[in-house]
């Protein structure tokens, strides 16, 4: 346990920034989930909503470092094909 006063502060500020971390990705998982329920469902138009709705939270958590931002790029990336192969 901390004993200076500075990290009982930082200590506490650690647990705000995990809990608005955690918040943020299970947001972000959840949005994927919908992505991809309705590509394996062959649902392009709700798969094409929930896209647009997933890429914002995927970018959100690159620039905020929840998760690496090559990785959400990546994913977006991913996503993206997925949905245009249904198309075709």
């Amino acid at each position: 346990m901390a004993n200076h006063v500075s990290s009982l502060k930082r200590a506490r500020q650690d647990i705000k920034k995990r809990d608005r971390n955690r918040a943020e990705k299970s947001s972000m998982r959840t949005a994927l989930k919908r992505v991809h329920d309705a590509i394996a469902s062959g649902q392009q138009d709700v798969a094409q909503d929930a896209f647009l709705q997933a890429t914002s939270f995927l970018a959100r958590a690159g620039q905020k470092n929840i998760i690496h931002a090559k990785q959400a790029s990546r994913r977006i990336s991913r996503l993206n094909a997925s949905i245009k192969a249904m198309a075709a």
